[in-house]
């Protein structure tokens, strides 16, 4: 089967909270909950935004969501960081285009 991108199926909302981002996931229908609670783990984050860091997940599937704590991205935080992007909103939609295998 082919590769689908978390944007195929959820929304993602982005905060912070320091230099940590905070990204909730909010998959569009159960199913779409179930696939991204096997394929979109801590390490394939991590490994997307290329931090060290262990990313933190938490699940909350009566909402559904799925919610990622991912540290160090934010070079300070608002106060800290020079760019535009302070609050990593724009990250979200980085995460929108995380590639996921589809499994038989």
């Amino acid at each position: 089967m082919s590769d689908l991108t978390v944007d195929d199926l959820a929304d993602v909302r982005a905060g912070d909270k320091g230099d940590t981002l905070i990204l909730a996931v909010l998959p569009r229908d159960p199913e779409a909950y179930v696939f991204l609670e096997r394929a979109l783990t801590p390490e394939a984050v991590a490994g997307h935004f290329g931090v060290a860091e262990p990313v933190v997940r938490t699940e909350l599937p009566h909402l559904p969501a799925l919610v990622f704590r991912v540290p160090a991205v934010l070079a300070g935080g608002v106060t800290g960081y020079s760019g535009l992007d302070g609050h990593g909103k724009t990250l979200g939609y980085h995460l929108l285009m995380l590639r996921l295998e589809r499994t038989p």
